[in-house]
């Protein structure tokens, strides 16, 4: 298991950047909910199989860029002209039967381990706010970063409005840790995959979780630990869920962090690795 150290010896405040899939849970978070999604009436069970099949891969062989694209790609078009309170309330109805049984027992004991060192815990997430969030706040996440997807007359429209994916969790991560004047170099990042190296070579101590190929190769290079987790547990098993309630941002391309919220500035789309 990673040290965690002692933030006492920064005279800043510090943090521990995690990826959500495959490094906090055993699975894609967002693909989770296909089969809610079908019993909700939102996608057929010809996508469902589309999107187990896509799991499969996922888990299997680690998500490369291509892989990544043709996912976006699928669920930009897939969840077109979908009701966005449909969405929010079935993740809500369902988030502890699908996501509970799925969270590694070590990224507990890790969260525990940084939230008792007095560190910040920000998840950093492709998957989109609208089941980033409520796992979030689940594991006691003080910040959550994530894709967000175009919304106009309450549906989605099928546009990505904001991707948080590859450089651009580096970017958020330096943004964020300028707003919250946090210490990068005393900060900790894990990751499971290659398409996060820039967000861990951002940090001090980067650790690689269950790594694909590239990512092994690269923590080689970097003498980056490797973490291995193996044991997916029921969350309440561990710590007392605690009840809803929001996360404390968001953070957007320009996005300035405000006492009592966020506010949005220069808002764009953005191609991966732009």
């Amino acid at each position: 298991m990673a040290a965690t150290g002692d933030s006492s010896r920064s005279a800043r405040p510090t943090a521990a950047f995690f990826d959500l899939d495959k490094t906090i849970i055993a699975r894609s978070s967002t693909m989770a909910f296909s089969k809610p999604f079908q019993a909700g009436g939102l996608i057929s069970r010809r996508a469902v199989l589309r999107s187990s099949y896509a799991q499969f891969v996922y888990v299997l062989g680690g998500a490369d860029h291509d892989q990544m694209e043709k996912m976006r790609a699928f669920m930009s078009t897939l969840v077109a002209g979908w009701d966005v309170a449909t969405v929010r309330e079935i993740v809500a109805d369902t988030l502890h039967n699908i996501v509970d049984p799925l969270v590694y027992d070590e990224a507990v004991d890790l969260i525990e381990q940084h939230k008792a060192a007095g560190r910040d815990i920000v998840i950093v997430s492709t998957s989109g706010t609208e089941v980033v969030e409520p796992i979030g706040a689940m594991l006691g996440a003080d910040i959550v970063v994530a894709s967000r997807l175009e919304v106009e007359d309450g549906k989605y429209t099928g546009h990505i409005e904001y991707y948080a994916y590859a450089e651009e969790k580096a970017r958020a991560i330096v943004e964020l840790a300028e707003l919250r004047g946090y210490d990068l170099a005393e900060s900790y990042a894990y990751s499971d995959s290659s398409t996060d190296i820039p967000m861990l070579e951002t940090v001090g101590h980067a650790f690689a979780v269950n790594p694909d190929k590239e990512l092994r190769r690269a923590a080689a290079s970097h003498d980056w630990p490797v973490l291995v987790f193996t044991k997916p547990v029921a969350l309440r098993s561990r710590v007392p869920l605690p009840p809803a309630k929001q996360t404390i941002a968001v953070l957007a391309v320009g996005g300035v962090l405000a006492a009592g919220g966020v506010l949005w500035a220069n808002v764009r789309r953005r191609r991966p690795g732009a």
